[in-house]
């Protein structure tokens, strides 16, 4: 229904990410996927042992045989030809592997031929690994002590080879190959050997009592067996005699003659024999051919096997770290397979789980049938032959995964094949999307993809020209880097950033691409000089300059971010954004819509500030500029986020210009603590307190280690005020920095002293988190003021103050380009006073004035202080963007989610209540508004109360505390107290709103500093700044008085009306003009003038047409139309009332006002006419006290000393609930009547009284 929709339509306030996120970088922690060290097989040692001819003693064939060496019948030729052409043979099944390896035969040798062969290929492999390939096919099986055997020189005798002695000539790290019957049984006593060798180590190192080059690590080197220790070879005359040999180096070629003779008669065409076989057309590399498709298939299904199967550090080393060890463990998946066929099971060493029986060997099997389908067409003519549909149909498979996939379930097992497609242009495409779109389920899956090895291909294809792949290309770098920013150095090694930088600069490309490009570009260049100089080199400044007017926010914000990274500490990136004016092109930024921009722009002007490596008076007076720019622009940005960048901000001005800021506060301190604030110079009750509070503030548990500082030498020396000023009101924080006024002390002068007021006044922040950095920093400065003085040399060093700022004071810190101070602008402690704790030197009398430090100061000046005191995880929660989903649907999307369907449940009630309320108006005439359904008593008298809308809660402000409680339960729902600033008064809280109250509602207080903090119901503050300026107390002074019963103080916020549907909070005081805050973009929205001479008592919003009035201490009610611009916003004004009004509202429809004074007189209004259209009074003389009128209902209600008035709009007095306040046996009832309120849609009243109790009232007897 339409109820119902309207709730969906409004938009809900505060629930940007920057509001329901912790604001830090990414927590899971970037996987190794990196090899530590990669490995190459360089050379290669092929021992053959056939003796052709002979069969060894130990073994009896069958007849017939296997016979087969490297695809080569050894009884077809001499046994000297043989042995060389099979020598010949296997070197090229080698090379086909590994080209470029060193390889040396060894046939029929003897001991000592296999001890120099070894030690040789050792010896020149240096650290590298080395192969040792033995066939033992003429020889007797190894032995149970450890041996092979080869031959003596006359081939009369076999000769056992120790595996120890072998291990001994090898080294590591070595791989092995075992190609013959019982091998299992060298692997077994291998692992014994490699022991021995270390306690042989051991006991030479005892002995010799010197320290010998460690022994290499024998147990690390890889071990590959074609059976195990009791098991022989197969003899099937169908196979090769080296069947394992076989898988290992030539797969395609033995899987397919497997593959016939396992389906011979079943599945294949009659004309596929094995002669055809050796036909099939191609080269293994050329993925085009039908061979070199089958190998790539081959490929893609063992990688993938692998990957699903073994743990992912053994597959890294296995089969990522090592060319050659992963094609030969590829092999030995395949060797496995086929060898358990005939009752024989291949062993490695580290072991492998069984994989012989994977669900992709179905995949493998069908890709060989679809094969040698086609191979009698395709040997007739080659243009018949038609591609697999293996990785299409794999890609479908892997797409079905991503549209249910989650990190809960197990990870997607094609993902090894979308690597292997990403190197066929005709997948490409889809293979890149699919890949972007598992990525984007969030870091789990990114880490998963580069442990699987995707990082050189998209590395790689960087180097494509094809544009459709950019946004693919651009999105997928942006989710590697948000993981592992590491990756930032392959970039600028193989020139892909000039990829980035195009994509960049080129406007065709979406805001997105771009956006995506930028952080591409700031991952690049942080903290990384290579990269910084590599992108300045490609115009990187002026490509983001030029585009800072883009309408995409993110596009902005990233582009801000990037130029920030790209200057920090990178002095020639500075200089040239100077030539660029870019600081001035960022400023524009400052007062952007999107705070995220403000503060990536804060934080690209605050690196901008720290870049100088060299300073000069024109880097001084940028700095100046920037520092004042930042300080006038954004001290009062709604935003804490935008706020907490600006301290870190002014950070860097602190620390380049360290010593000027150390006189600064050593003036302070002569000064007795003088600090002027708003305005005003303050007395502080003692410096030394001060800085104790801001320590207990940052580090309660470390503060005893501070318990002497009063005494702290330097510091006791000094003539400081310790008598605390009684009765000393704290002056508000956020009171215009730029209304100084001189005349007081000289600390107020000059720019150091301006930038250090601006970080007072911040430290002064309602949002915690915004105060607490400022004070450390203020903490640091007087800290290094402690250290670096001791009494004689503070005066000694008499630091003279700075000659006075221009006397436009207030012009000054708004204006663009402040003035530059000249060199006599400068002042700092002598510079032969360390900032550190120092070795003794001699201190001089004079102080160095020169507004340029000179080489020999530099270093001291600079790099000892440049220390960073604070910071913020803003960029990095930035960077956590792009590691999270980008293109998944939120979760409140998501109309099957949790959050939906209360969301629902909720705009149900409301729709439902709004009806019940509606139906309750039709009684008001006949029905008394005087039943009490509720009544408590408070700790202090309630000074406004107010119902929320929906729930059954009310919300209580007393002094400076709010609670909210269920009238239906009496339970509490929530009570926050405002904190109680050490030697200031209570902060009191003024008015309240409900914020988004047809939802998750949030709680807005207007507090008489000046600020509005936002809270969540569970008691967090959500946020916080300073909404109004302070005044000192006038016309307010006497509301509070007479209203509050005694209480007085400032009037910061006094009134304030939040609009749901623009989503901006209406805010006055005691000023001449309404606030209008952005909740949206959080900024200052406009200044409406009042054109009053007095304060705003009262604010009333009619949202559905902009309309709006306020009631004002002098009597006048004002009518105000939003939509016109603000000197023309003021429509109407009304002066019949002759004292302060009490409540102004606007009627149904927003055609009527109606309003009260103190006095008791209520008059209507027809804002279409000049004067009031009804009045009368309601207080017989007693005064009016509060006063509320319905929203919906014909109805007001005004209250007196002794009694409350409920009235129809037309005058009618509908019934009086009088106060029997002296009466104890009515104890039910209410004293005096301190503040009124109805519920905004049912038919109930609120009322607090000064005996601190709070009553609801509603229609007959029913809730």
């Amino acid at each position: 229904n339409m109820g119902s929709s309207s709730d969906w339509d409004l938009p809900i306030a505060f629930s940007k990410k920057r509001h329901t996120e912790t604001i830090e970088g990414i927590n899971s922690v970037a996987q190794t996927w990196r090899m530590k060290e990669r490995m190459k097989t360089v050379s290669v040692a092929l021992v053959i042992c056939l003796n052709v001819g002979v069969d060894p003693p130990d073994i009896v064939k069958t007849h017939p045989c296997a016979r087969l060496e490297c695809w080569i019948d050894p009884l077809s030729m001499s046994p000297q030809k043989a042995m060389e052409a099979i020598g010949t043979n296997l070197q090229k099944q080698y090379e086909r592997w590994q080209p470029r390896a060193r390889y040396k035969q060894s046939l029929d040798p003897t001991v000592e031929e296999v001890k120099k062969l070894c030690t040789s290929l050792r010896r020149n492999a240096k650290e590298e690994r080395v192969l040792f390939h033995y066939n033992g096919h003429g020889v007797p099986k190894p032995t149970t002590n450890g041996e092979i055997w080869v031959f003596n020189r006359l081939y009369t005798q076999y000769i056992p080879l120790s595996i120890y002695d072998l291990q001994t000539w090898m080294g590591a790290p070595s791989i092995y190959v075992y190609d013959c019957s019982n091998a299992g049984i060298i692997i077994d006593l291998f692992k014994q050997f490699a022991e021995q060798h270390e306690k042989d180590y051991e006991q030479l190192n005892a002995q010799t009592r010197n320290s010998t080059p460690s022994p290499p690590n024998y147990k690390n080197c890889i071990q590959l067996a074609a059976c195990s220790a009791d098991q022989i070879l197969p003899m099937n005359p169908d196979l090769p005699a080296d069947i394992f040999t076989s898988c290992l180096t030539t797969p395609i070629k033995i899987a397919l003659r497997w593959f016939v003779i396992q389906n011979n008669g079943r599945l294949l065409p009659t004309k596929v024999t094995m002669e055809s076989i050796d036909k099939i057309p191609g080269q293994l590399s050329d993925r085009r051919t039908m061979l070199g498709e089958l190998n790539w298939i081959f490929t893609a299904i063992t990688d993938t096997i692998a990957w699903n199967t073994l743990p992912r550090d053994l597959f890294q080393k296995l089969f990522r770290q090592d060319l050659l060890v992963a094609s030969l463990f590829r092999n030995f998946l395949l060797a496995e397979r086929i060898m358990r066929s005939y009752d024989c099971t291949p062993v490695s060493c580290p072991a492998l789980p069984h994989t012989y029986q994977h669900s992709m060997w179905s995949s493998w099997d069908l890709a060989l049938d679809m094969c040698l389908a086609q191979l009698p067409d395709v040997l007739e003519s080659e243009d018949n032959f038609k591609n697999s549909k293996f990785f299409e149909h794999q890609l479908t498979a892997f797409e079905v995964w991503l549209k249910f996939g989650s990190e809960k379930r197990s990870p997607p097992e094609q993902l090894p094949i979308v690597l292997q497609v990403l190197l066929s242009q005709v997948h490409r495409l889809r293979a890149l999307d699919l890949l972007g779109k598992f990525l984007d389920l969030g870091p789990w899956a990114v880490n998963l993809a580069l442990s699987v090895g995707i990082f050189p291909y998209v590395l790689k294809l960087l180097q494509s020209s094809a544009k459709e792949l950019r946004p693919l290309l651009v999105f997928i770098w942006a989710k590697i880097l948000a993981v592992d920013s590491t990756c930032q150095a392959d970039l600028v090694r193989d020139n892909g950033h000039k990829y980035f930088l195009s994509v960049l600069q080129d406007t065709a490309m979406s805001s997105d691409d771009r956006t995506l490009a930028a952080f591409v570009l700031a991952c690049m260049v942080d903290h990384y000089p290579c990269g910084q100089e590599a992108a300045l080199q490609g115009s990187l400044v002026s490509t983001c300059l030029v585009q800072l007017n883009d309408s995409s926010p993110l596009l902005r914000q990233w582009l801000a971010i990037t130029l920030g990274r790209l200057w920090r500490s990178y002095d020639k990136a500075r200089w040239c954004g100077v030539r660029d004016s870019a600081h001035e092109k960022l400023y524009i930024l400052l007062k952007d819509p999107s705070p995220e921009v403000r503060a990536a722009s804060v934080f690209a002007l605050g690196t901008f500030i720290s870049s100088v490596t060299e300073r000069s008076e024109h880097a001084n007076n940028i700095d100046h500029s920037v520092a004042m720019t930042l300080l006038s622009t954004v001290s009062k940005d709604m935003s804490p986020l935008v706020r907490k960048e600006l301290i870190v901000a002014l950070q860097n001005m602190v620390m380049v210009f360290a010593n000027s800021f150390l006189s600064v506060a050593l003036q302070e301190i002569r000064d007795g603590g003088q600090a002027l604030i708003g305005g005003v110079f303050v007395l502080r009750r003692n410096v030394t307190q001060e800085t104790e509070r801001l320590r207990k503030l940052l580090s309660p548990s470390t503060s005893g280690t501070y318990n002497n500082y009063n005494t702290v030498t330097g510091i006791g020396a000094l003539d400081v005020y310790h008598e605390a000023v009684s009765g000393l009101k704290r002056v508000a924080s956020h009171s215009s920095i730029a209304t100084l006024t001189g005349g007081a002390a000289a600390v107020a002068d000059g720019l150091y002293q301006k930038v250090w007021i601006g970080l007072s006044s911040l430290e002064r922040d309602p949002f915690p988190g915004v105060a607490s950095l400022a004070a450390a920093i203020i903490l640091h400065v007087r800290d290094q003021v402690r250290e670096a003085n001791t009494p004689r040399e503070v005066h000694e060093a008499k630091a003279s103050s700075l000659p006075p700022s221009p006397s436009n004071k207030s012009s000054y810190l708004n204006c663009e380009s402040p003035p530059t101070s000249s060199s006599a602008d400068k002042l700092s402690i002598s510079r032969n006073v360390p900032l550190l704790p120092r070795t003794k030197k001699p201190i001089h009398t004079t102080i160095n004035e020169d507004a340029v430090d000179d080489a020999n100061t530099s270093t001291s000046s600079t790099s000892a202080c440049r220390k960073t005191v604070v910071s913020t995880q803003f960029i990095e929660w930035r960077c956590k963007y792009f590691a999270q989903s980008i293109t998944g649907d939120e979760d409140l999307m998501d109309k099957e989610s949790p959050s939906h369907y209360q969301r629902e449940w909720r705009f149900l009630r409301n729709t439902k209540l709004r009806k019940e309320a509606s139906d309750e108006y039709a009684r008001i005439g006949a029905s008394r508004l005087e039943t009490q359904i509720f009544h408590s008593r408070c700790s202090y008298q309630p000074t406004l109360v107010k119902f929320h809308p929906y729930e059954p809660h009310i919300a209580i402000t007393y002094k400076d505390t709010f609670t909210v409680l269920d009238y239906q339960t009496s339970n509490k729902i929530v009570t926050v107290r405002g904190e109680r600033p050490t030697g200031t008064s209570s902060i009191l809280v003024n008015c309240l709103e409900f914020i988004n109250s047809h939802d998750i509602t949030l709680v807005a207080t207007g507090t008489d500093d000046g600020a509005i903090k936002v809270w969540r119901l569970n008691g967090s503050l959500l946020s916080a700044w300073h909404a109004m300026p302070v005044t000192t107390p006038t016309s307010v002074h006497h509301v509070i008085k007479h209203f509050s019963y005694g209480n007085t103080g400032n009037s910061g916020v006094s009134v304030m009306a939040w609009d749901q549907v623009r989503q901006t909070m209406i805010v006055g005081g005691d000023n001449r003009v309404l606030r209008i805050w952005d909740a949206e973009t959080e900024l200052l929205l406009q200044d409406i003038p009042t054109d009053a001479d007095s304060c705003v008592t009262c604010i009333s919003l009619d949202p559905a047409r902009a309309m709006m009035c306020i009631g004002c201490g002098d009597g006048t009610v004002r009518l105000f139309d939003r939509r016109l611009k603000p000197p023309d916003t003021r429509v109407a004004t009304f002066r019949e009332h002759s004292s302060w009004i009490v409540n102004a509202q606007l009627g149904i429809g927003g055609n009527s006002i109606i309003s009260g004074s103190t006095t008791g007189d209520v008059r209507l209004f027809d804002t279409r006419a000049k004067t009031s259209t009804l009045a009368f009074q309601t207080s017989h003389g007693q005064g009016l006290k509060a006063m509320d009128a319905h929203p919906a209902a014909d109805l007001f209600a005004c209250g007196s000393v002794n009694q409350i008035s409920v009235n129809c709009w037309s005058g009618i007095q509908l019934n009086m609930i009088k106060s029997v306040y002296h009466e104890w046996f009515y104890s039910s009832k209410f004293g005096p009547v301190g503040c009124l309120s109805f519920h905004p849609h049912k038919v109930l009243l609120a009322a607090g009284s000064a005996d601190s109790s709070l009553s609801i009232y509603s229609l007959d007897n029913k809730r």
